[in-house]
């Protein structure tokens, strides 16, 4: 058997197809199982978004817990400190604009956290343009927790000191236009505990004046594994035909005197 397939040229292609053929399946099976786990953060997120939001205590205790609160709809009352407001990029089709964070001091002393209040138009980026929406006194915000990004290679440096940030980056928002202090700096200082997350504002009730306009959330989580899995898998299943359709011609070949061993 072995010498009549060394005969028909067969050796050195049956053990590149017995290579590729586990890598193919693997790659299939990665892909499956990246499609489960993809449908259960779907619907995990759409679970939180559309839950009857949770207590700021309850978020805060769940990171604790899971080391993530993403998506989960809380429910906090307190007061915004407008001298803190932060400014996110976030151009839209209708013009340039920027998300608004207001550092937010919850009721009963707790931790401190930024909140979205929205998106406003560039015209309207200086506070003073929409002093109407700066809202005092004590309000109750509901809207979505959102952890800290992180910026891709493409993403522009955030500008501390001019007020303009190009990634969710909330620890260094909290140090306002100057840079986050040094190890060394951190291990002599009493900090004080912030929020390992800020809160996206839902769109009602709305500001005052308009602005800032809440419900900014934007979750985009496609789905493409299935076509994935297909991919790999139909490209196993189509080294094996290829290999048995070949394998077949060089042996009747072999046979009937037409290869010559």
């Amino acid at each position: 058997m072995l010498a009549r397939w060394r005969a028909a040229g067969l050796i050195w292609p049956t053990i590149m197809t017995a290579l590729m053929l586990p890598f193919l399946i693997s790659l299939g099976t990665w892909q499956l199982h990246r499609k489960v786990w993809k449908e259960d953060l779907i619907a995990k997120i759409e679970a939180r978004r559309t839950a009857e939001p949770v207590s700021y205590t309850a978020a805060l205790i769940q990171f604790v817990k899971t080391g993530e609160a993403d998506y989960t709809r809380i429910k906090v009352t307190g007061t915004f400190d407008h001298a803190q407001e932060r400014h996110l990029y976030a151009p839209s089709t209708a013009s340039q604009g920027w998300h608004v964070y207001t550092l937010f001091q919850p009721d009963g002393g707790q931790p401190p956290l930024f909140v979205n209040r929205g998106w406003v138009p560039d015209r309207l980026k200086d506070a003073s343009t929409r002093t109407e929406g700066q809202i005092a006194g004590p309000v109750t915000i509901v809207g979505l927790a959102r952890a800290d990004q992180i910026p891709n290679t493409f993403t522009p440096a955030n500008d501390a000191k001019g007020n303009r940030w190009y990634s969710r980056d909330t620890w260094a928002m909290r140090w306002g236009t100057e840079a986050p202090p040094t190890a060394e700096q951190l291990a002599t200082m009493r900090l004080k505990g912030y929020a390992p997350f800020s809160i996206d504002a839902e769109a009602e009730p709305g500001n005052p004046g308009g602005w800032p306009k809440g419900g900014t959330t934007e979750i985009r989580l496609f789905n493409s594994h299935l076509q994935y899995v297909v991919t790999w898998y139909g490209l196993a299943l189509t080294l094996i035909g290829v290999f048995v359709v070949f394998a077949r011609q060089r042996l009747k070949a072999l046979d009937d005197g037409s290869l010559q061993p």
